[in-house]
């Protein structure tokens, strides 16, 4: 089913009675990510796609896209993340305690040790600027994994201008270049833009993978879907100009 020109199936199937795929690993294959720092699924999904990517052995060009999961959260909630889920799903403490312990888990299995106890519950919309002025400089990957690893891992803020240009200074950005995008938001309206194309695409919740501008993959799917969606596209790919 295509929406917005993407298909927002978990995955495409291959071609029944199709033997084997012929792939073009001579073309990247695109994927654009549409995630939140503060989302626990986005970090859990992309440690998933990496081990895809490895096995695929193809060459993947990826780029990331701002959402924001809570925009009206203020950049120093009052509270710790047990409160916060709990307030904003209408849960229970306990019913909240026993989703963060399921997160936790299934993070712990993928190699990541989400430290609950030291998040900062935040705003990310300046935590999305700075991934538009690392993109811009060629290092949107670096500090992407470097926001996600303070956040869950570290127990750092991610909402502050002050602390998330200690964070770019430490992929290689420019801390006084980064301080000044973040004040004056020059990047905001990229920000918005990612957004509304989200809004147009269907996206409601994230991480969301659009694979070659066509085929859309929604949540954290297994290690093999990413894979066996990355070739079936590059195997479409090659089709297409042979």
């Amino acid at each position: 089913m295509r929406v917005a020109g993407v298909n927002r199936g978990r995955r495409r199937e291959c071609r029944a009675g199709r033997p084997a795929l012929t792939l073009d690993v001579s073309n990247p294959v695109k994927v654009d990510i549409w995630s939140d720092i503060q989302c626990p699924w986005c970090y859990i999904g992309k440690r998933k796609f990496e081990a895809a990517v490895a096995a695929f052995g193809g060459e993947v060009e990826v780029e990331y896209h701002s959402f924001e999961l809570a925009p009206d959260t203020p950049v120093d909630f009052d509270g710790t993340p047990l409160d916060y889920l709990s307030q904003r799903k209408g849960i229970s403490r306990s019913q909240a305690q026993t989703m963060i312990d399921r997160v936790v888990g299934i993070a712990a299995a993928v190699g990541l040790d989400y430290d609950y106890d030291a998040i900062h519950q935040t705003n990310t919309v300046l935590a999305h600027e700075l991934l538009h002025l690392a993109k811009a400089h060629g290092l949107q990957e670096r500090l992407k994994e470097r926001l996600l690893a303070a956040y869950f891992l570290e127990g750092r803020h991610v909402g502050r201008v002050a602390d998330l240009a200690d964070l770019a200074a430490e992929v290689g950005l420019d801390r006084t270049e980064a301080e000044a995008a973040l004040t004056d938001h020059r990047y905001l309206g990229d920000v918005k833009a990612d957004v509304a194309q989200a809004a147009a695409y269907g996206i409601a919740g994230v991480p969301f993978f659009v694979f070659d501008g066509r085929y859309g993959v929604s949540g954290a799917q297994e290690t093999d879907t990413f894979r066996q969606v990355l070739e079936q596209v590059a195997a479409e790919s090659g089709e297409r100009v042979s």
